[in-house]
């Protein structure tokens, strides 16, 4: 009885949940029960089968080693290769000789790759850091696998080609539509005279022409000038390689350096030197004060670009004067054409009742 009662109490005292020494036993035979980490994860690389021990090799196998290894395994378990009873696959079956090719060709896939190699041997060297693994892989398997420059590229060809294929077309029904206007036709009629390039002489024997004949010859011979002799400008003038995407981005550099030289030319003459404005720098300024494209300037005619020039509107007062006399001009002209008021009078008595004018 004596003996019995240390016992009673030290088997009392580990009974006892708060205890520390319980929890640490709890926990060391909790830990023995876990799996090892393993490094050879099921759905990772070549799965539980090690990719070298697939093809055959070490794992300081070279590349030449690596796919030779796999072309011969390649040969013998390929699908349309693969013959059942042949020495050395005589227990192989269809199945698991595809089975086996699909294996051989993971492991050829990730050690041929250098990167994929280095991934694969850090796993087989760390096998403690399971979700790192996971990552690794499926961060090579999803990442796109075509260059993105190339993408760039071929997206910047697709929108050059979209863009000259729209500006023909454009080009194209401005023809269309500049041959069925009296004006543009007249013209062109005329340097076709002039130049002699309407022959309306009636041929003899087999050059006899039909009516027909001649007329799609005019018509012809009319679309030619009116693209050749016609300036178009804006938006529907002649296609330009020079002009689409692909070309601007390969001519960038040059223009910024054409630009860069032209503005410190300028800041040195005009600037630092204190030359007079010739006649191009003063129409550039008055360009700039009028808030127009180049080619929009280009399209006015020479007598009232020297008008500008007449009037110094490269001078900004000047230039402010102008603009003020040009609105007050374009009131007044609004206010007696008989148009405007057609269109007053027609909102007045018809149109939205939310605008009220002035009687006229």
């Amino acid at each position: 009885m004596e003996g019995s009662g240390p016992r009673q109490r030290g088997s009392a005292v580990c009974s006892r949940p708060g205890k520390p020494r319980c929890r640490f036993a709890w926990l060391l035979l909790f830990t023995a029960s876990l799996p090892a980490a393993a490094a050879l994860v099921e759905g990772l690389y070549c799965g539980t089968e090690v990719c070298y021990d697939v093809l055959g090799v070490t794992r300081d196998a070279a590349k030449t080693e690596i796919a030779r290894a796999y072309r011969q395994l390649a040969r013998r378990y390929h699908p349309d290769h693969f013959r059942p009873g042949e020495p050395g696959s005589e227990e192989e079956t269809h199945e698991s000789a595809q089975e086996k090719f699909l294996l051989v060709a993971t492991a050829y896939e990730t050690l041929k790759d250098e990167d994929t190699r280095r991934d694969y041997d850090y796993m087989l060297d760390h096998p403690e850091e399971y979700y790192q693994h996971y990552y690794t892989y499926y961060r090579r398997r999803l990442a796109p696998q075509v260059d993105v420059r190339i993408v760039i590229l071929v997206t910047i060809v697709a929108i050059s080609v979209f863009q000259y294929y729209s500006w023909h077309s454009s080009y194209k029904e401005t023809i269309n539509y500049l041959m069925t206007r009296p004006k543009f036709r007249f013209q062109a009629m005329e340097i076709a005279k002039q130049q002699g390039l309407l022959n309306r002489g009636k041929d003899k024997g087999k050059n006899r022409r039909s009516k027909e004949e001649i007329r799609e010859q005019e018509e012809e011979v009319i679309r030619d000038i009116i693209k050749n002799k016609i300036d178009i400008k804006g938006g529907c003038q002649k296609p330009n390689l020079s002009s689409i995407l692909l070309c601007q981005i390969v001519l960038f550099p040059y223009y910024l350096t054409v630009y860069i030289s032209w503005y410190a030319s300028w800041i040195y003459r005009f600037t630092i030197c204190r030359e007079e404005y010739g006649d191009a720098e003063k129409l550039y300024i008055i360009r700039r004060y009028m808030k127009i494209s180049q080619c929009q300037f280009d399209n006015l005619d020479e007598s009232i670009k020297q008008s500008f020039l007449e009037k110094r509107l490269w001078i900004k007062e000047n230039y402010k004067v102008y603009r003020k006399e040009q609105e007050e001009e374009m009131k007044v002209k609004m206010a007696t054409d008989p148009r405007m008021k057609r269109y007053r009078r027609w909102m007045r008595n018809e149109g939205p009742g939310r605008l009220t004018f002035i009687d006229d």
